[in-house]
């Protein structure tokens, strides 16, 4: 067996041309493959890191039924213990407690429907970049600040400006009437147009007192060291709180945003199959050159001798030992490729720009570098290697040694 493997390899190098096209085709494959694939996981990935860290978080616990309620009566009390439990599990790095309910905004005599957030400025700033959308004015100074911050356009519409004046009227914990005056201490812009129109944020101390909600939150968002052990994090949570509380991943909370990465890697999964076709009969083809250019030869090895199993097992080693070093040469240019463009994201401009950003995202093609892509892209190049390697055994079962030794 050992003698099968020494010879197949020697036959490599006899027509080095010959063998180099089909390494060289197997190694575009997996190239083109592992880049694609790490384009769309990239994307996915920012798409949730953006989405989860402006919202949600990756876990977040509430009140057991505000999630289907969502009213101010629904809301937790600050409880040290919970604090602490939450704070523990190792996979937790930050904790944004948020007190968020809705408002009627005033000035003058217009009127709008907004979105209050109480939170806490520094962990705020920390996880979203909220200081970074003040276009005018000033962000919170402390904890205690009893300035609001409105989003651009919502201030344009109630002709607000900064240290101008709003009035906010809402529904407090318990049917307590919330209203009060509060000084616009700076303007926010969001890439969203939907949040630019509606949001308004508060220090949580002022949205607690506003609502008469002392000492409560709507929810506690929890923000991960590694995304990719969402399920163990939660189920340690979920185990340790789940009695009490209500503990939900940003996958239950943002199911739309689910649904668009599911839809959308169906359809990267079917562009991703036209390639491996394509590559497919490229590398068939060469095998099939290869096959037909040594048909004499093959009619005078087994004129003289050879079974013909041995040698169609001689020429599917021959096709393997491509199939890996086109699979081994393509993942380690890719190393080099992909660690660049994870590192330095390639940035879009013009309309393509405009329009992500609309959406909340960075204007950016973000790549990932994950030992899953390389796994997955190997196996499937493989598997296509080796059933292409088939070919050469049906062809050696099958041709007629007469016209072989003619040819």
């Amino acid at each position: 067996m050992k003698n099968y493997f020494k010879i197949a390899w020697r036959n490599l190098w006899r027509n080095k041309r010959r063998t180099m096209i089909t390494i060289t085709s197997v190694l575009f494959a997996i190239l083109l493959a592992l880049i694609m694939r790490s384009m769309q996981f990239g994307s996915y990935d920012l798409m949730e890191r953006d989405a989860i860290r402006n919202s949600t978080g990756f876990i977040q616990v509430h009140a057991k039924g505000y999630w289907e309620d969502k009213t101010i009566d629904n809301t937790l009390e600050i409880n040290k213990k919970l604090t602490e439990t939450i704070e523990s599990d190792k996979n937790v790095t930050d904790v944004i407690p948020r007190l968020e309910s809705f408002a009627l905004a005033s000035s003058g005599n217009i009127t709008k429907g907004v979105g209050i957030v109480g939170t806490v400025p520094e962990t705020e700033d920390k996880i979203t970049n909220l200081k970074s959308r003040v276009v005018k004015g000033n962000y919170f100074e402390n904890d205690s600040d009893k300035g609001v911050l409105v989003a651009e356009e919502l201030a344009k519409y109630l002709e607000l400006n900064v240290n101008d004046t709003v009035v906010l009227l809402s529904q407090g914990y318990h049917g307590v009437t919330a209203a009060g005056e509060f000084r616009v201490e700076g303007l926010l812009h969001f890439p969203s147009p939907e949040m630019n129109k509606q949001m308004i944020y508060m220090t949580l101390d002022a949205a607690q007192y506003f609502f008469a909600a002392d000492n409560r939150l709507t929810s506690y968002s929890i923000m991960l060291n590694e995304p990719d052990n969402l399920s163990k994090t939660f189920s340690n949570l979920n185990s340790a709180l789940g009695k009490q509380y209500e503990v939900m991943t940003w996958k239950e909370m943002m199911i739309e945003l689910q649904q668009q990465i599911q839809s959308d890697n169906i359809s990267g999964m079917f562009m991703l199959s036209i390639l491996y076709v394509v590559v497919a009969f490229g590398i068939f083809g060469t095998i099939l050159m290869m096959t037909l250019e040594r048909k004499k030869e093959f009619s005078v090895m087994i004129a003289v001798g050879m079974q013909r199993y041995k040698l169609a097992f001689i020429v599917f080693l021959e096709t393997l030992y491509m199939g890996f070093i086109g699979v081994i040469a393509g993942a380690i240019i890719s190393l080099p490729i992909i660690g660049y463009l994870y590192n330095h994201p390639i940035p879009l401009k013009g309309e393509m720009a405009q329009a992500m950003i609309e959406y909340n995202q960075q204007p950016i093609i973000p790549f990932a570098f994950r030992l899953d892509i390389y796994v997955a892209q190997t196996i499937i190049v493989l598997i296509l290697t080796f059933l292409i390697a088939i070919y050469p055994l049906l062809s050696i079962a099958r041709f007629n040694l007469i016209s072989g030794l003619r040819s």
